[in-house]
């Protein structure tokens, strides 16, 4: 197999990627997580780290020589430039990786992949997908959900938000809008519809 076909699964912070791919996993989809990568990257001994040190200081790790995640934080949604330092030490690495499980998907045999990447569309990575979902929820909703989700303060939580495309430039560039305010079973029955009609036009 040349490669498999590629859905890309992208939204803003707090719209609800994490719960479609999980219900995607629950039947049987084959998920590649950007975010999962980027934790890996930046995990213990993560590849990522030595760059991420020579660039921001030892003020962004623990005593125990962890990323502290909160205060690498408070440093890039504050400073525009800090943010694209940060992204261009992790995004290269991300992309190299989602090409290799997409790769080693191919060699399994594995016909249908899903992508989830928060920045799909800000980073290129949509040129890897044969056609994307976006999900999407009303601002206010949005807000809600990072500052509940985070434990952030709405001043925080609107630098999150705001350090990310637009998100209905994001819903006009997708293939497909999935909306994810209404009550979950609704979500997972056009998951299910929207699947199933990818397996018969995939297989």
């Amino acid at each position: 197999m040349d490669k498999p076909y590629v859905v890309g699964i992208t939204g803003g912070i707090g719209t609800g990627k994490t719960e479609c791919t999980r219900f995607l996993m629950e039947h049987g989809g084959v998920v590649i997580d950007a975010d999962t990568l980027s934790r890996e990257l930046t995990s213990p001994a993560g590849e990522a780290l030595p760059a991420i040190e020579e660039r921001f200081g030892r003020g962004v790790f623990n005593e125990d020589g962890t990323l502290n995640r909160r205060a690498l934080g408070e440093v890039v949604f504050s400073d525009e430039e800090r943010r694209r330092e940060l992204e261009g030490i992790i995004h290269p690495m991300v992309q190299h990786s989602v090409m290799m499980s997409i790769r080693q998907a191919a060699q399994d045999g594995i016909s249908l992949v899903f992508l989830s990447v928060p920045l799909l569309f800000e980073t290129g990575m949509d040129a890897l997908c044969d056609e994307t979902w976006c999900m999407s929820v009303s601002p206010e909703e949005q807000l809600r959900r990072v500052m509940e989700r985070d434990g952030l303060t709405r001043a925080e939580a609107q630098a999150r938000i705001a350090s990310q495309m637009p998100q209905d430039e994001k819903e006009r560039r997708a293939t497909h809008l999935i909306h994810t305010e209404r009550p979950i079973e609704v979500t997972h029955a056009e998951l299910l519809v929207l699947l199933r009609d990818l397996r018969h036009r995939v297989s």
